[in-house]
């Protein structure tokens, strides 16, 4: 495939890395210094793209893609209030859009165990949830896009809570979420259930960036061709 990469950070060398240990061909490499690269892509250059760029950015690199007709999959986080238009965009318009606020195998396993657990859950009130996110002190949002989607599985399938909040101290109803910022710690997700008697948890340890970038690639081998929205779910076969 020819994949083009926009955004050349450390995830965008990362992806670099797996694609052409793939046998994929690199057709763009695309940032903050060549952005009028982007108006070069086209269908016959470029199967997919691969977007890891900045919050700033993202909604208009996407939105080239889809202008280019070229599938394009996006991890960057950070402008969560943008996501529903382009996802609404890309099923109106049947462009190829794959969104996902973390790429890794391990976690999109996580994401489905999180919403069962949140399930289960509610016939068990003694219980009180939160959610812990850990992450190097270079990354720039909070909390993390994987603490949002996870409390968004938790939200939507409990029935005592409607809404989360980043605190330590949340309201009735609402479930907290606590950031922390940590050396070179490429990111932990707990989801703690804690009553006065013991503790459930589910977690999730990063060892470096080589799961998120090879989950990145297979969502655009995933995506050549494809036409609307679609999650790492859908790439992983999990429901």
């Amino acid at each position: 495939m020819k994949i083009a990469i926009i955004g050349y950070g450390r995830m965008g060398h990362e992806i670099e890395r797996i694609l052409l240990k793939r046998n994929h061909r690199i057709s763009f490499v695309i940032d903050a210094h060549n952005q009028d690269d982007l108006l070069k892509m086209n269908k016959m250059n470029t199967d997919v793209a691969i977007e890891f760029s900045m919050p700033t950015v993202a909604y208009r690199n996407i939105l080239q893609c889809f202008k280019a007709n070229i599938p394009v999959v996006s991890g960057t986080t950070g402008w969560a209030e943008k996501l529903n238009e382009l996802k609404q965009i890309s099923i109106a318009q049947k462009k190829g859009f794959l969104y996902a606020s973390n790429f890794s195998v391990g976690v999109n396993v996580l994401f489905t165990l999180n919403e069962i657990l949140a399930r289960l859950m509610n016939a068990f009130p003694d219980y009180q949830v939160q959610i812990k996110e850990t992450h190097h002190t270079r990354k720039l949002d909070s909390p993390s896009g994987t603490a949002i989607s996870l409390a968004e599985g938790i939200v939507k399938n409990s029935e005592r809570l409607s809404r989360w909040e980043e605190t330590d101290l949340p309201h009735s109803g609402t479930l907290g979420i606590q950031s922390f910022r940590i050396g070179e710690v490429p990111g932990i997700h707990e989801i703690i259930y804690e009553s006065s008697f013991d503790n459930i948890e589910l977690r999730h340890s990063a060892k470096n960036r080589q799961g998120f970038a090879l989950g990145a690639v297979l969502a655009a081998e995933f995506m050549q061709n494809k036409t609307s929205f679609y999650e790492m779910k859908d790439v992983l076969k999990l429901e």
